[in-house]
């Protein structure tokens, strides 16, 4: 097949979208305070329970619609400014969050015991051993799983969430790094059809993932999905460079050719050149398409006695315009057709 130019306005380079502002939008005082006003009048009712009726503002559709377009058919991102995090305990910033949320989107779960919402924060030096930590067998060296990695303060490598967009709303902002690092994946194809495009095309082959983390207990059930789709001239990537390494841990798993892991690493390379940094302040919420965007992050020191202690607030969203995904995404995604619910994980063991 020829591969050709994405080249659409969700193929950014981080210098130009970092000059730009078509993707910030600013919250005006009267949508504020009418958003905290909402959530005044819901509490009592747990968090959980709040619905998109709730939040049935004038203006706010309008609003989310925008943000919505940008999101599918624009440049992929978005950073919501003016959310009143200083005035909310962090209750009612889940009751705030769920619900512009499900008038976005459709909130989706993100683990198997049915997660609506992360908090993103330090959990401490001994998550590891709690979430998700395993021994790869003799060698005395361990995995630590992507749903660990969110629970501490170190860096995380670029990857892609099982959803159409997630959500981040930043409460507090450490004393230092966390900064947020975001990549357009239709720029990273573009860049390898000029430099390599027999690299490129390693991608859209398959490359086995496990499910161990948020979907799985153990890392022994697998999957196999390529890294680039397209369907329809849309694009996608799915991709958790540490979802591949455990599926090399299982016995039977192919082992990477040297051309995948060649493909991977100019894929990681070129990420990290077209890259920018943004840096979320309380009261940002950040929204990126999964499809078009990779996210990462920089490691982070907290000082709580300072009040500087990190704390975001993740949601997960399937959106209603969403693109048709690539026939064989269903192991992931469930439904690939075009606007219909999907992503998230189940709240059965495994799938």
């Amino acid at each position: 097949m020829e591969r050709r130019p994405l080249a659409g306005p969700d193929a950014w380079h981080g210098r130009d979208i970092a000059a730009s502002r078509r993707w910030i939008r600013d919250l005006d005082a009267p949508m504020a305070a009418a958003l905290e006003e909402a959530v005044a009048a819901l509490r009592g009712k747990p968090w959980r329970e709040v619905t998109r009726d709730d939040f049935a503002i004038p203006g706010l559709d309008a609003l989310l619609a925008g943000i919505a377009g940008e999101l599918e058919h624009g440049c992929g991102i978005v950073k919501l400014r003016g959310l009143p995090v200083d005035r909310l305990e962090e209750e009612d910033l889940r009751r705030l969050l769920l619900g512009l949320g499900a008038r976005l989107g459709t909130p989706r779960f993100q683990n198997r015991s049915g997660e609506l919402m992360r908090a993103i924060r330090d959990e401490g030096a001994h998550v590891g051993r709690t979430y998700g930590q395993l021994a790869v067998g003799g060698t005395g060296k361990a995995f630590l799983s992507s749903y660990a990695r969110t629970l501490t303060n170190g860096a995380l490598r670029f990857h892609t969430d099982r959803t159409d967009v997630v959500g981040l709303l930043c409460v507090r902002q450490a004393r230092r790094g966390g900064t947020s690092r975001l990549v357009s994946t239709p720029a990273i194809h573009d860049a390898m059809l000029a430099r390599r495009p027999d690299l490129l095309e390693e991608l859209f082959g398959d490359y086995w993932r496990s499910r161990f983390g948020e979907e799985g207990e153990t890392r022994d059930s697998v999957y196999k999905l390529p890294v680039f789709g397209l369907r329809d001239g849309r694009f996608t990537s799915h991709f958790s460079l540490t979802f591949i390494e455990a599926a090399q841990l299982v016995e039977g798993v192919p082992r990477l050719t040297a051309r995948q892991k060649e493909a991977i690493d100019m894929l990681l390379a070129i990420a990290d050149e077209l890259c920018f940094e943004m840096v979320l302040e309380p009261g940002d919420l950040q929204l990126i398409n999964s499809h078009v965007t990779y996210h990462g992050r920089t490691p982070f020191e907290d000082d709580a006695a300072s009040g500087r202690d990190r704390l975001l607030l993740r949601i997960w969203l399937s959106m209603p315009g969403s693109r048709a995904l690539p026939a064989g995404h269903e192991v992931l995604w469930g439904d690939i057709e075009a606007g219909r619910p999907r992503g998230g994980i189940g709240q059965a063991a495994t799938r």
